[in-house]
């Protein structure tokens, strides 16, 4: 497949069109946050660099995604799982970075990495090596998304941002908030995309996995980003 090439959309395929939706708004995103960059302060460089990243690699992987799935009609799990490997450490990265300053230790970084890690890996087995327990797999990777829950609602995080400023506390509920409600979108898609055969199995055919994860990512890694960016326009 040459990448090169934008194969043609139906107007009636509406799972490519969320991919070339998604490639748009997370493109435009990288551009925003890259291009602000030299009007943010020294202290927040970093966080929207990171903000930039992540919805950079995305673009890239949704620009391949796209073309994936017009070329054989299937879900690029293999390649979406890729590309959260890459970012979703990344979105945990911005916990540790907006709470340094209120004493976050590179502990919490790793442990939130660790967990998102665990997370995916147990979701892709669910969803692509051993799909006949895909329940089981689903579980494993809710446990580890409850335990970054955890983190940031009564844990680690959350005790940081409450010693901290009223602006990174403001910014630590928001984000949670995209923890809680917009991470969820995910276990939706999943049990779409794996109900074959499983005791959530009334889920089989209610949707496209494809299209909830692409609204997800969209919301997320690009909301993400807009409360990063928003936190570092303030005056606390």
């Amino acid at each position: 497949m040459n990448l090169l090439t934008m194969l043609p959309i139906e107007t009636n395929n509406y799972v490519a069109f969320t991919f070339f939706i998604g490639t748009m708004a997370m493109m435009a995103a990288s551009v925003f946050f890259f291009f602000e960059l030299s009007n943010t302060a020294a202290e927040w460089r970093t966080s929207i660099l990171v903000s930039g990243l992540i919805t950079f690699i995305a673009a890239v992987h949704y620009y391949y995604m796209r073309d994936y799935n017009l070329s054989t009609g299937q879900s690029p799990i293999f390649f979406r799982y890729v590309d959260w490997i890459l970012t979703v450490p990344l979105m945990c990265v911005e916990f540790y970075l907006i709470t340094k300053k209120a004493g976050a230790k590179i502990g919490l970084l790793w442990k939130l990495i660790f967990a998102s890690v665990i997370m995916l890996v147990t979701g892709y087995f669910g969803e692509a090596v051993d799909k006949s327990h895909a329940a089981i797999w689903g579980l494993l990777s809710g446990l580890a998304y409850f335990y970054i829950v955890y983190e940031v609602w009564m844990g680690d995080v959350a005790k940081l941002s409450k010693g901290s400023t009223p602006a990174v506390q403001k910014a630590v509920g928001s984000l949670l908030k995209f923890v809680v409600i917009g991470w969820a979108i995910y276990p939706i898609g999943y049990m779409i995309g794996t109900a074959d055969g499983q005791w959530y199995s009334f889920m089989k055919g209610m949707g496209s996995m494809d299209i909830v994860y692409n609204i997800g990512d969209a919301v997320n890694k690009i909301g993400f980003g807009l409360v990063i960016y928003s936190l570092s326009r303030s005056k606390d």
